[in-house]
């Protein structure tokens, strides 16, 4: 069960307006919690990604440095596909 707790929140009117425009008056609250809850997780992923910068070093991916990444991953996919082809038989 999710506990609900009211909060009072002051808009610009102009923001208000198109809110409701888009989503009528008693679709506010709905629609303020989603776009919360989609902005955070942005939020939270950039700010992993700043804690993470730097984490890669090539010295410890030497697959890579041969053909590089893309084809790495590309190699992989089709070595995948040609198993599943064989299984499938």
């Amino acid at each position: 069960m999710v506990t609900k707790n009211k909060a009072h929140l002051i808009f610009p009117e102009d923001l208000l307006q198109a809110i409701d425009k888009l989503v009528g008056k008693r679709g506010r609250s709905k629609f303020v919690v989603e776009a919360t809850r989609k902005e955070l997780k942005k939020i939270q992923f950039l700010e992993a990604l700043r804690e993470a910068a730097g984490s890669w070093k090539d010295e410890n991916h030497p697959e890579f440095k041969e053909k590089g990444a893309y084809q790495w991953v590309r190699d992989q996919r089709e070595m995948e596909n040609r198993r599943f082809r064989e299984f499938s038989r």
